[in-house]
Parts: structure tokens; C-alpha cells; sequence
């Protein structure tokens, strides 16, 4: 089988295995306080549930990763947005609005104009030691400024998490490419250097995306659905040879792409803030009645007139 299918198939089962911990990670983050601990989310059994889900789509996404390109395998994982939607509205006993449709055709229709203007040749390069360190540390910087305190922390919590979850991607390519092809040693310093940054930007990832959830699934999901590939493509293109099909004509579809899913993960917010609001109990409204007003005022006058009557003594002078 061609090299290119195996990478799509894999990808596509892993996908819906991401999808599934997305709704399961969604499900836990509305039962949980934003106080919530890392150590209180260990001893939960959903938490365990969403990271074998999520390990199991690392490990496909690391098979696809053999066969294919970064910039062919991670705009694939758009497809966790086709299966997370859908079910996390039947999670949460709703149907899909219209405006979500819209949203994830978007975004779907913007990775795909990314997908076409990927290459689909079978990766060769690594990253070098010194450059698996300078990602690592621009990743690090770039992370600690979205997850900084502000508004919209769900949707920049979302970002850190699909850069994060990209950079990880990157890195585990080397580190397959350089295990498979015997020309190294397997315990040199940089693949144990790379394997230690993959666990660490994979967990991060994995826990800043349980943050992004808690105000919903689509627009949160949709967000690291899009800086996830961007991320990876990127170190793909600048630093592992990688290429756009057409060369320098393939930018405009990617960009026409890139602004199609940006409306999307647009539309997606705005029916997560909608559903929200609809979602979110009123308080009971307490308004002056001037009938029960009335009602008491003659309640204290009857009650006065009931009163008994007694005639107090005048002082005399």
C-alpha cells in the first residue's frame, strides 16, 4: 500500500480517538470547579478515560507520522472537529445549530485548502539537538504568553494547547524517523532530549486543552484543531525540508484556507457564547406586588382593630 494512504488511514482513526477524549475531557470540565487541582483530576475515573483516549490517538498519530509529512498527517486531524461537535451536543441532549454546522464546514473547508497545499513525500529529516532546544524554548515563551490571566482565557488556553500539541507532533517525528532508520545510536543526548520535550508539551497540551473546555467544546476544540497543524507545518516547512505543493503559488490557497477556518472558529464562538447564555439558570426575579402590599396592609389593620380597647386613667391636676 501506497505510503501516503497508510498516513491518511491512521490519521483518520486517530482522529476519532481524539474526538472522543474531547467530548470525554468537555463532559468533565462543566462537572469541574476551575479550582480544581491536577492531583484532585487524578483520582477521577473520566479524567483516566480521556488520557488512554488521547494516548491512543498519539500512538496512531505517531504511526501516521512514519508514513507521512507533517504538513500531510496534522490538517488531517481536522476530522476530531467533524466527530467532536456532533457528539458533544449529544452529550449534552441538544442538537447541532446551525451556526456550529457553518463554523465546522468552515474550518473543515479551510484545513482542507491547507491539506492540498501540503507535500506527500514520506519525511527523511530530523531536527538537529540545537534545533529541537530553540523550539522547545520559542514554544515555552509562546505558551506561558496565552496562558497568561485576561479575557478569553478559553479560546488563548485553546491556542496554547494546539501549539503545544503541534510542537510535540514535530518533535515526535524526529524522534520515529531517527529510532527507524538505525543511523544512530537510539540513547544519544538528543533523542533523549527530544523524547523528554515530546512528554512534557504533550501533557501540557493535554492540560491546557481541560482548561479550554470548561466554557464548551466547538470553539475551544476548533482552535487547537487550527494551531495544531499550523504549528507543526511551520517547523515542517523551516526546518525539516518540507514543502508547499506549487512552491510559492500553493500560498494562496493556504491562506485562503487559513482565512476560512479563522470565520469558522469565529462562528463556532459565537454559538458556544449563545449556548451558554441559553444554558446558563436565571435567577427567580422578586417584584413588588401592590396586591399582596394591599393584602398585608389590611392584614396589620385587621389584626389592629382586633385589639382590645382600654380606658386609661387621666392624671388629675
Amino acid at each position: 500500500m501506497n505510503a501516503t494512504l497508510i498516513a491518511v488511514a491512521l490519521s483518520l482513526v486517530s482522529a476519532g480517538a481524539y474526538a472522543a477524549a474531547a467530548v470525554a475531557q468537555a463532559r468533565l470540565a462543566g462537572r469541574t470547579e476551575a479550582s480544581t487541582g491536577v492531583l484532585r483530576l487524578l483520582g477521577r475515573g473520566a479524567w483516566w478515560s480521556a488520557v488512554g483516549l488521547n494516548a491512543a490517538g498519539a500512538l496512531l498519530h505517531v504511526a501516521a507520522l512514519k508514513y507521512g509529512p507533517l504538513t500531510l498527517v496534522q490538517p488531517l486531524g481536522a476530522l476530531t472537529l467533524v466527530a467532536a461537535v456532533p457528539l458533544g451536543a449529544r452529550a449534552a441532549g441538544r442538537r447541532v445549530s446551525r451556526t456550529e454546522w457553518r463554523g465546522t464546514v468552515l474550518t473543515l473547508l479551510g484545513l482542507g485548502a491547507l491539506l492540498l497545499a501540503a507535500g506527500g513525500a514520506a519525511p527523511h529529516d530530523t531536527l538537529s539537538l540545537a534545533e529541537a532546544l530553540a523550539v522547545g524554548a520559542v514554544t515555552m515563551a509562546l505558551v506561558a504568553v496565552l496562558s497568561r490571566p485576561g479575557a478569553r482565557p478559553g479560546l488563548r488556553h485553546a491556542a496554547a494547547s494546539g501549539l503545544a500539541s503541534g510542537v510535540a507532533s514535530a518533535l515526535t517525528q524526529t524522534l520515529t524517523v531517527a529510532t527507524t532508520d538505525r543511523s544512530g545510536p537510539l540513547l544519544s543526548w538528543r533523542l533523549v532530549t527530544v523524547a523528554l520535550l515530546v512528554s512534557a508539551f504533550a501533557l501540557g497540551g493535554l492540560l491546557l486543552s481541560q482548561t479550554a473546555y470548561r466554557g464548551g467544546l466547538g470553539a475551544p476544540l476548533a482552535v487547537v484543531t487550527l494551531a495544531n497543524p499550523v504549528a507543526a507545518a511551520a517547523i515542517g516547512v523551516a526546518l525539516l525540508g518540507e514543502h508547499l505543493q506549487g512552491g510559492a503559488a500553493g500560498l494562496i490557497p493556504a491562506l485562503i484556507g487559513a482565512a476560512a477556518a479563522v470565520r469558522g472558529v469565529i462562528l463556532l464562538s459565537r454559538a458556544q457564547d449563545r449556548t451558554a447564555s441559553v444554558a446558563a439558570p436565571r435567577a427567580p426575579e422578586v417584584r413588588p406586588s401592590s396586591r399582596g402590599v394591599t393584602a398585608q396592609a389590611v392584614g396589620v389593620a385587621r389584626a389592629t382593630d382586633a385589639l382590645p380597647l382600654r380606658a386609661e386613667p387621666v392624671p388629675g391636676p
